[in-house]
């Protein structure tokens, strides 16, 4: 049925991600009530985030996310404050306590890249300024939500944050994430190369694309142990493979595996997400809530890529590429909403605009990425090949 609805997305000219979600909104609870997220489908999911996420990091170019680091962190910094201070600042205004509306606020200032890094895919944008750009400064926005996460919780009265399940202090989050970055250096300039040999020498078939996922399933786990999103390290895992000679044999591998039915999950998880119970009630919240979560991404991350030098259209697409909150913004409100920091009243409702903003992004990005000029368009292909050059030598 995703294959059916992505092949007709296509067809009608919008992203094939939009019509795997429809999919999830008609058989789920807002519709037909067919089919429920329980404990499977979620896995499913989890695992088609992990996927599509180290695909991602296969497909990417390290020297172009180097260049545009700074930019990418500027753009993240700018791109978070404006969901606090505008989102926060409506649920203020809706009666919401202070410290609620910060919360709310944060909820909204991660960015979830895995439905941008699919529409980027299908357009043949991933490995480019913009695209490394959006890249970059999600992986900035999720440490920077996941620092604000902390602190929320912590002023809240609780000790710390829950990670793997037990109490950790705010000090030690942070020690923790710095020494993963530190091992995900030494696993992209040494550690991976040497296992991915090592793989080789294996007498077993697809023992390469085995060692991989061996690399990008132990990266997850690592990222997920210090409080960062599983998908961070996923995609830090395919940057790692991809700067070995094996980078399209893993390619060639993966895809089927992700596309046959993980990553498909992963996008109908969302539309079963949805549930249009009681939206009567809080129909102008949400609406408001909805349009200020476009926004404030679109013109945050926006105004920081004009800020570094970025033309117009490119930065209406990387503004375009972060407002998608999916998987992240979810993980951020349940952890809210588990921390005694949401109340049953209005966390579906947050929900909602969450996936409502989800839905609206490919949309935004696919109609910013017709804008660029065509010369650009041509520097984008060219990107693709020197890209895809410059890993296979590495």
């Amino acid at each position: 049925m995703t294959t059916l609805a992505g092949h007709l997305s296509n067809r009608i000219g919008i992203p094939s991600v939009i019509g795997q979600i429809l999919v999830g909104i008609i058989v789920g609870p807002a519709m037909l009530g067919w089919i429920h997220l329980d404990n499977m489908v979620n896995l499913f999911s989890q695992v088609g985030v992990i996927i599509l996420m180290f695909i991602g990091g296969l497909e990417s170019n390290l020297k172009l996310l180097r260049k545009y680091l700074r930019p990418a962190i500027i753009v993240a910094i700018i791109g978070v404050i404006f969901p606090v201070v505008m989102i926060g600042g409506a649920c203020w205004a809706f009666s919401f306590s202070p410290l609620e509306a910060i919360f709310i606020g944060v909820v909204f200032s991660a960015t979830s890249v895995s439905i941008s890094v699919e529409v980027l895919r299908d357009y043949k944008s991933l490995d480019t300024k913009e695209g490394a750009t959006i890249l970059g400064a999600a992986v900035a926005d999720d440490i920077i939500g996941v620092i604000l996460l902390s602190i929320m919780i912590s002023i809240m009265g609780t000790q710390g944050v829950k990670t793997g399940g037990s109490s950790t202090s705010l000090a030690l989050i942070f020690i923790e994430q710095i020494a993963f970055f530190g091992l995900t250096y030494l696993m992209v300039k040494w550690i991976v190369p040497y296992m991915m040999r090592i793989g080789e020498r294996l007498l077993m078939a697809s023992s390469v694309t085995i060692t991989s996922m061996v690399i990008c399933l132990g990266m997850a786990y690592i990222a997920e142990a210090v409080g960062l999103s599983g998908a961070v390290g996923a995609f830090f895992a395919g940057i790692a493979v991809a700067h070995t000679p094996y980078r399209e044999t893993i390619e060639n591998h993966m895809e089927p595996i992700g596309y046959a039915v993980f990553v498909p999950m992963f996008f109908v998880s969302i539309g079963l997400n949805m549930s249009f119970a009681h939206i009567s009630d809080s129909l102008l919240f949400v609406g408001i809530l909805t349009i200020l979560a476009c926004l404030s991404k679109l013109f945050g991350c926006g105004i920081g890529a004009l800020m570094n030098g970025f033309s117009l259209n490119s930065s209406y697409m990387i503004g375009s590429g972060m407002i998608s909150r999916g998987e992240m913004g979810l993980i951020t409100a349940q952890i809210g909403f588990s921390s005694g920091l949401l109340s049953d009243s209005y966390y579906s409702d947050l929900i909602l605009v969450i996936i409502l903003s989800t839905l609206i992004a490919p949309f935004m990005l696919k109609h910013a990425i017709h804008l660029l000029p065509a010369d650009d368009k041509a520097d984008l292909s060219l990107g693709v090949e020197n890209g895809i050059a410059s890993n296979g030598r590495s």
